[in-house]
This record gives C-alpha cells, sequence and structure tokens, in this order.
C-alpha cells in the first residue's frame, strides 16, 4: 500500500512535470530520494520512462482532432480521391505527421544507439542539476531578446520541414543531457526560429507522442513482460495518475502562454538547479 500511494506521488509529479519546462527528470531524482520506491533498480529505471505513457494518453485525447489522420468525409478538406479511405485522407494532417517523425529522427537514432551510454554518463544530480541551470538562463535570456514572432506562422501547420528538423535538434540535447526537458529543449529552439509560443508549445505536445511511445517501447523491451503483481499496479497507478494530471496541465500551459511568457519557468529551473546540486553535491 505504501508504494502505491508513492506511485500515486509519482504520476501527479510527472503529470506536471512532464509538459512545463521544468524538467522531470530533475523532479523525479529529488522525489527519489525523499520517497524511493521499493523495487529493482532496473523496474525503477524502467518507470520512470514508462509511467510517460499516461501523460502521452492525455496528449492523444485532447488533440485527437489533430492527430488523427482520418476524418469523416463531411469534414473532408483534401482534394485527393473521392471514394474509399482516400476521401477520408486530411492531406495537412499527414504532412504534420511528416514534419513530428523528421523531428523525431535525431534524438530517435541517439536514443536506440546510445541510451545505455548516456544514462551510464550523464544521469547523475550534478549534471542534471547543471543542466536545470544552464537552461532556465537560456530562458531568461531568450525571453529577454524579444525575438519577433513569424507573421505568417499561426498553427503548427506552419511549420516548414526544416523548422521541424532544428527543433528535433534542439530535443536532441534534452535526449543526451537529462535534466534539460524535452518540452524546454524543443520550446527554446523554436522560440529562436520566431515561432509564437503557442504554436513552439503545441508543436512540443505533438512531438511528445511518437517520443515517448518509442522510449517506452524501448525500456519496456529492456526490462521485459516479467512483472510481479506489485510492479505491475505501482506502474499502472502511476500511469493512471500521470493520465488525469496531465489534462489539467496542458490545458493550464496553452491557457497560460496566451497571456504570459516563459520567464517564471527559467527563474524556477535555476532554483531547482541550485536545490538539486546543494542537496547532492553541498549536503
Amino acid at each position: 500500500m505504501k508504494d502505491i500511494l508513492y506511485a500515486i506521488l509519482y504520476g501527479i509529479v510527472e503529470g506536471i512535470t512532464e509538459w512545463l519546462p521544468v524538467s522531470s527528470t530533475g523532479h523525479m531524482i529529488l522525489l527519489n530520494e525523499l520517497i524511493g520506491l521499493d523495487v529493482s533498480e532496473e523496474f525503477f529505471s524502467m518507470f520512470l520512462v514508462v509511467i510517460q505513457l499516461g501523460a502521452i494518453l492525455a496528449v492523444i485525447i485532447l488533440f485527437w482532432n489533430k492527430l488523427w489522420p482520418f476524418a469523416r468525409p463531411s469534414d473532408n478538406n483534401d482534394p485527393v480521391g473521392n471514394n474509399g479511405i482516400l476521401s477520408a485522407c486530411v492531406r495537412t494532417r499527414w504532412i504534420m505527421w511528416g514534419k513530428i517523425l523528421v523531428a523525431c529522427v535525431p534524438a530517435a537514432i541517439v536514443g536506440v544507439l546510445f541510451d545505455d551510454v548516456l544514462d551510464r554518463l550523464f544521469y547523475n544530480p550534478v549534471c542534471v542539476a547543471i543542466a536545470l541551470i544552464v537552461f532556465g538562463i537560456a530562458f531568461l535570456v531568450v525571453e529577454s531578446l524579444n525575438l519577433p514572432v513569424q507573421s505568417g506562422c499561426k498553427t503548427i501547420d506552419d511549420i516548414t520541414f526544416k523548422q521541424a528538423l532544428i527543433i528535433g535538434v534542439w530535443q536532441l540535447i534534452a535526449a543526451i543531457f537529462p535534466g534539460t526537458s524535452r518540452s524546454g529543449s524543443t520550446i527554446i529552439g523554436s522560440l529562436l526560429l520566431g515561432l509564437p509560443r503557442g504554436v513552439a508549445a503545441e508543436f512540443t505536445f505533438l512531438l511528445a507522442v511518437p517520443v515517448m511511445l518509442g522510449a517506452s517501447l524501448l525500456k519496456i523491451l529492456k526490462f521485459g513482460f516479467h512483472f510481479t503483481g506489485t510492479e505491475a499496479a505501482i506502474l499502472l497507478t502511476g500511469m493512471i495518475v500521470a493520465f488525469l494530471v496531465s489534462i489539467f496541465v496542458i490545458r493550464f500551459l496553452l491557457g497560460y502562454i496566451r497571456r504570459h511568457n516563459f520567464k517564471i519557468f527559467g527563474y524556477y529551473r535555476i532554483i531547482l538547479g541550485l536545490i538539486v546540486f546543494g542537496f547532492f553535491v553541498v549536503f
């Protein structure tokens, strides 16, 4: 029962920090030190990644109309085909999926080839603290620059394939250095490209779907499917809670950035980074 209650707390933290650009990894490391689960190291490593499936389900539900590449004939805006399945194809959604997949290529290649090596080299409190602070400063600098917004980029459909690939390279930084925050790095990259904050955040949410699904599948395959009853309960509990919390957090963030910038998250990252560094190095 204690571990189930802890799994609920992990799910809450995951659901909040996965989407806000504050690094879920940094929070999970701190949380593990305060209330560690009574599980094997191998299971916990898998748990921290696969719990994200709950958060991903929230994105799929909230953005279903933009993710699902088929539509009823009455909703069809694609001139390709008049009968059968082609009449239900929405060209813009297929193009958007193409951009998402292009953006995923850099992180996918590095993740498959070097996942274990990167975890061994950089998954530690010091590296996480440095990444938190560095990207916290980056948020403050980028927002202070008041970069011009591209007038022609009003929705995610206006993102070009070149921009998608550049955003994917920024996402690669998060794949290499835990604590960077996947959403944080992609949002910074998007802002530097001149994308509006709303477009940057929305593309980040959609980009998370294949990235997290792929990462979760990779971790599950490495761990295997030999869960104990307790392990399965812990994992499912964390995923369900992460899903419910993510629904509210995604809606909050989309509303927040219409009226505010990302500076508050930069300050928060710096403070959290100093706390992580102090907790594990100084004390």
